[in-house]
């Protein structure tokens, strides 16, 4: 895979590690309803078809990519929205790291 930050933007297309189908990305940092404890760094669809049905959703890690077929739009308005993604991330993170210190 080429070695990309954590992040893609949306409209990126990538191909999962053991997966034949290409995906689009479509948003981030989501969360099940049967799990909401986990995050996964990435939502999206099949590509080309894109999303014609809810239930075809799919949730997924960065560390999961394979393969990047295409990368999103980049603007500057993306990179100010990746910007306040990962200090909030970082935020969530230290906070979650200080309760679990305490509760120990």
């Amino acid at each position: 895979m080429e070695e990309r930050e954590k992040y893609l933007p949306i409209g990126s297309v990538v191909l999962l590690e053991g997966d034949t189908k290409k995906l689009m990305i479509t948003g981030f940092c989501t969360s099940t309803s049967d799990d909401e404890e986990k995050e996964y760094d990435y939502s999206g669809c099949a590509y080309p078809e894109g999303l014609i049905s809810l239930d075809e959703i799919y949730l997924f890690d960065h560390n999961q990519i394979k393969e990047i077929s295409f990368i999103g739009y980049e603007s500057e308005e993306e990179k100010e929205f990746k910007t306040i993604l990962k200090e909030t991330l970082l935020e969530e993170n230290s906070l979650t790291n200080t309760d679990n210190e305490t509760i120990n």
